[in-house]
């Protein structure tokens, strides 16, 4: 017997360049699928969502398996800097929209996006430091409850 998806959660933790276009891309296909979406920003996951930083986000260069270099490399001065501008200029030749863009579409979807009230709280955050487009601040009961349903599933990013 198999259920069919219905709904996917995505909660996003880490507002690397990375982790927020994987959640974005993946809620986008849920809701071109006719699934709905939708994603929990908390902790550093805030800064996808954050006016002002929003269009600052980096690559994660140090401890990060993927790019293939040493640690010690990835902190030097600059590498960051370098592989945030080489990931983006290969997303624009995939037409990927910006960050700002990308939230404006989803929501556009129908795709919810909420704030982590704890993480608001604790970065002294106020509604208007965050994204037009947000859906609300939750407790993550609030956001558990949400998920409450056959054919919910949640991912962790």
């Amino acid at each position: 017997m198999s259920t069919k998806v219905k709904k996917m959660l995505f909660i996003l933790s880490k507002a690397t360049i990375e982790n927020a276009y994987a959640a974005f891309v993946m809620a986008n296909g849920a809701r071109m699928e006719g699934i709905e979406s939708e994603i929990f920003f908390t902790f550093f996951g805030l800064e996808a969502v954050q006016k002002k930083k929003l269009d600052h986000l980096h690559v994660a260069t140090v401890g990060n398996p993927a790019m293939h270099i040493p640690t010690m490399l990835g902190g030097l001065p600059g590498m960051e800097a370098l592989a945030t501008t080489m990931m983006k200029k290969e997303m624009e030749k995939l037409d990927m929209p910006p960050i700002g863009e990308f939230l404006e579409i989803l929501s556009d979807s129908g795709c919810k996006l909420w704030a982590c009230k704890l993480a608001v709280d604790m970065f002294h955050l106020k509604r208007e430091d965050l994204i037009d487009e947000l859906d609300g601040i939750l407790t993550i009961g609030d956001f558990y409850s949400r998920a409450d349903q056959e054919g919910c599933q949640l991912l962790f990013i």
